[in-house]
């Protein structure tokens, strides 16, 4: 065997996404693949007859021939995306071989008589915005969403599981003051789900204008139809908003927008894994442990952070995709080139490696759960931290310059309880304020966190009914 003719499948595949991960890309395949681009094409050639007809550009069909046509694109089978594909082979013309392909469907059927008006008056690009813009749509709601819900609700119900434990926070890298498990996760599940709730709500654009987007064609054969009014009529049916005022291509202003969702979505991700990496490495998150997995081929006793290493290593693949995408969909040299439409069939993978990065922060986010112990002994390892707390009741208090004061005895320095409550008592402060200080704990001292966190739970809850 040559290596020519290696079959494909998941362990030939040249890409991790149809390889190693196709188990945890594969439901996107229906939205994002060549065969999903062709029977999404198809959808629109046929809709677009039954426009025609409904404007009288060609006969009246009948209720079954519109339905046949408005079924077409869900109807197109693995087999007849393979003829196009053979056809393009000839053509070197990915669209025209889809029109020559459905030319074929029709031949012999009612609607033969009306082949010569499919493609009628249009660009490729007609067809192509509206295609691509669909499929990333339909993949968005039916998968990527889907999952991204789940991320954030399993963020909040956490959040609110461990409301009450409290955990050293760090700025810079360095103990700063209490906080609580629950509020930080309240964090990510809050910056997430304002994220996603603008990919939900986020309108696409549409574009059936023609050649380079004056309705040439169409105009001089139909003078008398408003194009401009069935060009809008037409792209709303797709829940799109019409753009009148195009070149060839439909600018990719709002898929750029839309991309860049997508990138801060999968940046926070990312933020979360770094995090939660780090808390695993001080032992304040701690795994489960499963039978028969191994965490390294050489030292038996390591249970990996793997999960969110994985999820961090490929949102970072998808945001370098997407950012690529763009700088590089913004761009068209005069009326159009075709470099767009090489780099835009990447759409799959950007979502593919958004994908396993999602998946991999659920797997990861399942198997993990605060060590109390841990956290509470390193809260507790210096009470310096309490150190805002003492400055700032001085302040109230009207001592002068407490800042300073404070600092001059806590900066650097590691206080336990017992070097804390005797530091308390030698302060030059009044009796009361001594007591109001002595009764302050680390554990304590998380503010309004506990209540942010009911909050921000229930705001999450509420804009999921709007």
């Amino acid at each position: 065997m040559t290596n020519n003719d290696i079959p494909l499948n998941q362990l030939t595949a040249i890409s991790p996404l149809d390889g190693r991960y196709r188990d945890k890309t594969k439901e996107l395949a229906e939205y994002v693949s060549e065969y999903a681009l062709i029977s999404t094409r198809f959808e629109i050639e046929a809709k677009y007859l039954v426009a025609l007809s409904d404007i009288k550009v060609i006969r009246n069909l009948t209720a079954k021939e519109k339905t046949k046509l408005n079924l077409l694109g869900s109807k197109i089978t693995l087999a007849d995306a393979v003829m196009v594909k053979k056809i393009e082979e000839e053509t070197r013309h990915d669209v025209k071989a889809l029109e020559r392909a459905f030319r074929q469907m029709v031949k012999g059927t009612s609607l033969a008589d009306i082949t010569e008006m499919i493609h009628f008056g249009l660009t490729s690009e007609d067809v192509n915005n509206l295609a691509y813009r669909l499929m990333l749509r339909r993949a968005t709601d039916n998968v990527c969403v889907l999952i991204l819900d789940e991320l954030i609700d399993q963020l909040t119900e956490r959040a609110q599981k461990y409301l009450s434990i409290p955990m050293l926070a760090r700025t810079h890298g360095q103990a700063a003051v209490p906080t609580t498990v629950g509020k930080e996760l309240a964090v990510f599940a809050t910056r997430l789900n304002w994220q996603v709730l603008k990919l939900k709500e986020y309108q696409l654009t549409g574009k059936l204008t023609g050649a380079v987007g004056n309705f040439n064609a169409l105009q001089l054969t139909h003078s008398t139809v408003d194009w401009l009014k069935f060009s809008q009529e037409f792209i709303k049916q797709f829940s799109f908003k019409p753009n009148l005022v195009t070149t060839q291509i439909n600018p990719y202003e709002d898929i750029i927008e839309f991309f860049q969702i997508y990138t801060r979505i999968n940046s926070i991700i990312i933020d979360f894994a770094q995090d939660i990496w780090r808390y695993i490495s001080d032992d304040w998150f701690v795994q489960e442990v499963k039978k028969g997995e191994i965490g390294s081929s050489t030292m038996p006793q390591k249970v990996n952070p793997i999960d969110f290493e994985n999820a961090e290593g490929n949102l970072t693949l998808a945001n370098g995709i997407l950012e690529t995408l763009c700088r590089k969909l913004a761009i068209s040299r005069l009326q159009r080139d075709l470099t767009d439409s090489t780099t835009i069939r990447n759409i799959g993978s950007a979502l593919g490696y958004s994908l396993i990065g999602y998946k991999s922060i659920l797997s990861g986010l399942a198997r993990i759960r605060p060590n109390v112990e841990k956290l509470e002994k390193d809260l507790n390892r210096d009470w310096s931290i309490l150190a805002e707390a003492v400055q700032t009741l001085l302040r109230k208090a009207k001592v002068s310059d407490p800042y300073s004061l404070i600092s001059s005895l806590t900066r650097g320095e590691h206080i336990n309880e017992e070097k804390w409550q005797k530091w308390i008592r030698s302060l030059p402060i009044k009796n009361d304020l001594k007591s109001t200080l002595a009764k302050l704990m680390p554990s304590t001292y998380i503010g309004l966190a506990e209540e942010i966190t009911k909050r921000a739970a229930k705001e999450i809850k509420a804009s999921r009914h709007k």
